[in-house]
């Protein structure tokens, strides 16, 4: 209120100077006839009419109509008026002038108004893109009050949800929400408006059912845009609900995949080693006077089959820990020859009959990576090699800076992967359609190898053409001389 009492005195003055100005301009600087002086005095009025109003026009109005009279209409220095058409030509100013002002000032009042309208729409959009920025529930809700008064300049904000009989406040502010009149304001769904307070309490309608309230304290708002506040909350909330229940209902489903997949792999990949496993046992049993060297032969083979299902179960086992992230790496700055060197170390044996060629560039930074883990990447991709290409031609490892990480790459000359499904084989389970009862395994090497690399931030892809192998490329961060990512 005292804002509005000083513009407005402001504007009497600023009236008075330009009137008085304007005035001697044209009776001592620069004499004009009488059209001039009032058109003068007619623009003034008009641009001040703009910014200050009504009261200032007709102020300003009245006393340009006295300045001209005594100033410039004969005879001059006295406020008759002398010839009638003078009269005329008086209140045909005043009322020219006033007109213009109401209408100057009708403009400025609707031109006020639309942008109050356009900056309540730039904050309803804003509100409505951080509300669906949100897709959990509970941080929504913990989220909503913080965002009013972000948006909306307002001084608090409190969510009431029924439901859940909980209120969720602003991080500031939220003693002024009286939480009964909350309440009632859910109850009786109606908004409730404390004007000289800037307070209001809004029920949250979804459709026509109330499903909360709200209230704000701190700033002004038009009805349309409380219930434009009141819908948007209810809509974000029930948004996220349903992104929810999707998510369950997917989790769910990839559940049941994973158990499906998980008893096929079992059923197909357990029975060949145990059917290993029996017929050795069975043919021990059944001729107890074995020569030593076929009991060697079927001992050999029980030992195999059981390091087999050994690993088997060990690879189902990472995979669960790796997919509930039940695993912590223990990261430091290593060089990548060292990964290379153990990986070689472990696959030794499967590759006793593979030329394995390695190329690693010289000088290569440091990576920031879990030994074991990123040497367990490798291997896996190794294995993968060795199984789906022939002995005869050679496993190639490469190593190499590209930007802040180091990549090594390990190239086949297997059959190739169709480039459909290049896009599947990092997926559990999943085995070429082509090799999947040709070569043993679970399809759990190469999603366990992602796992590992995403943990490490490092990307996995693969670039193959049919009849020509494959090369399996990952990437470890570089590290800096702290041991620090770049």
């Amino acid at each position: 209120m005292l804002r509005l009492l000083a513009g407005r005195a402001t504007g009497f003055v600023v009236a008075a100077l330009l009137l008085v100005g304007i005035t001697y301009f044209y009776r001592v600087i620069l004499p004009a006839n009488q059209t001039t002086v009032a058109l003068t005095f007619l623009l003034v009025i008009l641009a001040v009419s703009a910014v200050w109003g009504m009261a200032v026009s007709l102020f300003m109005s009245v006393t340009a109509v006295l300045l001209f009279n005594y100033n410039f209409l004969p005879p001059i220095g006295t406020f008759t008026v002398a010839d009638p058409q003078n009269w005329i030509a008086l209140f045909a100013f005043l009322f020219t002038s006033i007109v213009g002002s109401q209408l100057s000032a009708r403009i400025r009042k609707e031109a006020d108004a639309s942008n109050s309208r356009r900056r309540e729409l730039e904050r309803l959009y804003s509100f409505s893109q951080k509300l669906l920025a949100e897709g959990n529930v509970i941080q929504l809700m913990n989220a909503v009050p913080d965002y009013i008064v972000e948006c909306f300049e307002g001084g608090a904000a409190e969510l009431f949800l029924p439901q859940k009989d909980k209120y969720y406040r602003s991080g500031y502010g939220a003693a002024q929400i009286d939480e009964e009149q909350l309440k009632a304001a859910y109850l009786r769904d109606e908004v409730m408006l404390e004007n000289q307070q800037a307070l209001y309490f809004l029920p949250v309608r979804m459709g026509v059912k109330p499903i909360g309230s709200l209230g704000i304290s701190g700033a002004k708002f038009s009805r349309q845009t409380l219930d434009a506040i009141g819908s948007l909350v209810a809509i974000a909330i029930e948004r996220a609900r349903a992104v929810e229940q999707l998510g369950e209902s997917e989790a769910e489903r990839q559940g049941e995949r994973l158990k499906s997949a998980l008893l096929d792999s079992i059923a197909h990949d357990f029975r060949t080693p145990l059917t290993a496993i029996k017929a050795a046992a069975t043919d021990l049993l059944a001729t107890p006077h074995t020569d030593p060297k076929q009991t060697h032969e079927l001992l050999t083979i029980i030992n195999e089959e059981c390091d087999r299902l050994n690993r088997l179960v060990e690879e189902a086992s990472e995979m669960a820990k790796l997919e509930a992230g039940e695993f912590e790496l223990k990261v430091e700055a290593v060089p990548i020859e060292e990964i290379i060197d153990r990986a070689l170390q472990q696959s030794k044996k499967p590759l006793s009959e593979r030329n394995v060629e390695v190329h690693v560039t010289p000088g290569l930074p440091l990576v920031r990576a879990d030994v074991n883990r990123a040497q367990e990447i490798l291997v896996q991709l190794i294995d993968n090699a060795n199984l789906y290409s022939s002995k005869e031609h050679p496993i190639t490892i490469t190593a190499e800076v590209s930007g802040d990480c180091v990549t090594t790459s390990v190239a086949d000359r297997g059959p190739g992967i169709d480039p459909f499904e290049q896009g599947l084989i990092f997926d559990k389970f999943y085995r070429g359609r082509d090799h999947r009862y040709l070569v043993r395994g679970t399809g759990m090497g190469l999603p366990i190898a992602k796992a590992l690399v995403e943990a490490h931030h490092g990307t996995i892809s693969v670039t193959s053409q049919l009849g020509h192998g494959s090369v399996f490329s990952f990437t470890l961060p570089v590290a800096n001389s702290k041991g620090e990512n770049r």
